[in-house]
């Protein structure tokens, strides 16, 4: 056992490396990943020790990464895209939902698109629209698309070699703002500590469940602490999955809890907790002790970097639903 205390950026930057030593066809393309290291240095030393065909500096165009990506998917490969930020996915939104998610289905199943789409996003590191974006139920409402997004240093490094192994498209979303906090775990492991598409349980509780995924489960995680020290039991469970939907793990919960609340950056209209309180009211409906609540950014473009300590969801904000939740 090697235990570390890793970055969460520098653990997707090792986890990449053991996809690529393990796997020839393994290509990495995006814009200044290769002799730069990318703008959050997660490809760094990657091209280095590949080469300049294996780790692809493109041009501006993200469109015109997705697509050469889908062309060497099709010829074999496991390409892995990086979008510089969140915001910047949307030139290459036609060819992630024209393409991408449908040619498997388009050609009966004959037709595997083992593509990874790298996508740094969530706010809190004082950057304006385009640079702090939640766009992920654009891509979770999309069928054909896998849809993950780690939240700590271990899952990194095992989810994105299990979304390089995967024959599905996969798209990851990584907390920017947590990359450089440290977590500790086994590096010399050689299997993952659960499935890619598994919600996992970072914490018991009893009085209420706390759901979400990426940036936000830290703050959840402190939330938790805080109201223990008051005599709330919070159950916190981190989503990891957002396509396929871990619901099974959720209403296992509020079974128990009888109380959800679900938690996340962005917009709570048609986000993803809109559908985890369908999907649960649906299959709770006699065990809920309470509507479910939902913390989650406002139904506006994100805001000035000024301001958005008044947008992301904070510990304040996230024990008052679960104050709202207890009162019912």
């Amino acid at each position: 056992m090697a235990l570390e205390k890793v970055t969460l950026g520098k653990s997707i930057t090792s986890g990449l490396r053991r996809a690529m030593e393990r796997d020839p066809k393994v290509v990495l393309i995006g814009e200044d990943i290769g002799k730069l290291g990318g703008v959050f240095r997660i490809t760094e030393g990657l091209q280095k020790d590949f080469g300049e065909d294996r780790v692809i500096d493109s041009p501006l165009a993200e469109s015109g990464i997705v697509g050469t990506a889908v062309g060497m998917a099709l010829r074999g490969y496991r390409p892995v895209c990086e979008i510089q930020f969140d915001g910047f996915v949307y030139p290459a939104f036609d060819q992630i939902v024209s393409q991408v998610a449908k040619m498997h289905a388009r050609s009966l199943g004959t037709v595997k698109m083992p593509i990874v789409i790298r996508i740094p996003f969530g706010g809190g590191i004082g950057s304006p629209e385009h640079h702090s974006e939640s766009p992920e139920a654009y891509f979770a409402h999309t069928a054909g698309l896998r849809v993950v997004a780690c939240s700590n240093p271990e899952d990194a490094h095992w989810m994105i070699q299990q979304a390089i192994e995967c024959d599905d498209p996969v798209i990851f979303f990584e907390p920017k703002r947590r990359y450089h906090d440290r977590g500790e775990y086994d590096t010399a492991a050689t299997e993952a500590p659960r499935g890619l598409f598994e919600a996992h349980i970072v914490r018991e509780g009893s009085d209420v469940t706390l759901v979400g995924y990426g940036p936000v489960v830290k703050t959840m995680v402190e939330s938790a602490a805080a109201a223990e020290a008051e005599g709330t039991s919070i159950e916190v469970i981190d989503l990891r999955s957002l396509s396929p939907l871990p619901i099974d793990t959720i209403v296992q919960s509020v079974r128990k809890t009888g109380r959800l609340v679900v938690v996340h950056e962005a917009s709570s209209f048609l986000g993803m907790a809109s559908e985890i309180s369908a999907q649960v009211t649906e299959q709770c409906f006699y065990e809920l002790e309470a509507p479910v609540i939902r913390v989650n950014g406002a139904n506006i473009p994100y805001p000035p970097s000024r301001m958005e300590e008044e947008f992301l969801p904070d510990l304040d904000r996230i024990l008052d639903g679960v104050d709202r939740a207890l009162s019912f």
